[in-house]
């Protein structure tokens, strides 16, 4: 159970909204919660699980553990390199604003510090196993869309 907590899915979907609920509870005795950011948040969350299904339907496996079968280039990976990554930011964006947290905040920059790295690693394994085919895709499609820089 412990292995389990400590993946990133269940920290950012479970985890950190739980933590962040209950520092609110602690200190206002009341959440406050701008219930339309549920709506970013349940977009972050159906990312995640769409692309996951997505690339263990074409590339095989589930998890970073999993090696892929082919380099997956299509459906939400068109559009970013890291779609499930992404998805877990977006809903945590989604919990910021939605509790106007700043352990959200820092709980957000945690996570996107940890994908940083892991987007390194997993970089580095795909141009291996791939080699010209990724080095192609990593120049048409970006890391992070929407920020300066993303391609690399």
């Amino acid at each position: 159970m412990l292995r389990r907590a400590r993946s990133s899915p269940a920290q950012t979907f479970v985890l950190f909204p739980f933590a962040v609920l209950a520092a609110d509870l602690a200190v206002r005795r009341r959440p406050r919660i701008q219930t339309a950011w549920i709506v970013v948040m349940a977009g972050g969350y159906f990312l995640y699980r769409s692309a996951g299904r997505y690339r263990a339907a074409r590339a095989g496996g589930r998890g970073i553990a999993s090696t892929p079968r082919v380099l997956v280039t299509g459906g939400p990976y068109a559009i970013t390199r890291n779609p499930m990554y992404l998805g877990h930011l977006v809903f945590l964006a989604g919990l910021i604003g939605a509790t106007r947290s700043p352990l959200a905040v820092a709980l957000f920059s945690r996570q996107l510090a940890r994908f940083r790295s892991r987007v390194a690693q997993d970089e580095d394994r795909l141009e291996q196993l791939f080699g010209d085919e990724y080095r192609a895709y990593r120049a048409r499609v970006p890391r992070w869309p929407l920020l300066p820089d993303t391609r690399d």
